[in-house]
């Protein structure tokens, strides 16, 4: 059986809906960006021990300003990292694509755009509104 492309899982029928073969192909998603952001954190360190201070003080601030933004990215990445995590856990105990909300299909579209979704869009809406409106 040939692997599932994105255009195949969006014109699937409702009944296909986190089939094992469309849980499959999120499961290799997940692993390979999660694969994809280890890299880039092995390759921050690796840079990062590589720099060495320079005495001069310009290019030691770029230098640093630069380090600061690497690490910030990184600490996102972390924590998406988490969030990959997190998903698999859902692929494995079978919540996977189905909102915590509200029990309904996140949908493949959505899951495509952020294979971590947990909320479906209707859901994520009525989370920001509420954000927005109560500061929370």
């Amino acid at each position: 059986m040939s692997p599932l492309t994105e255009a195949a899982l969006l014109s699937a029928p409702a009944d296909d809906y986190m089939s094992p073969r469309q849980l499959a192909f999120f499961r290799e998603r997940l692993l390979a960006e999660e694969k994809a952001l280890r890299d880039a954190a092995q390759e921050t360190t690796q840079h990062l021990q590589e720099n060495a201070a320079t005495p001069d003080w310009t290019d030691r601030a770029s230098s640093e300003e630069e380090h600061t933004l690497e690490l910030r990215v990184r600490d996102r990445e972390r924590k998406l990292l988490k969030k990959i995590r997190e998903s698999l856990r859902r692929i494995d105990d079978g919540s996977y694509g189905w909102c915590e909300e509200s029990g309904e299909p996140i949908g493949i579209a959505r899951l495509l755009a952020r294979p971590t979704a947990t909320l479906s869009l209707e859901a994520q809406e009525r989370r920001e509104q509420r954000k927005r409106q109560f500061g929370d």
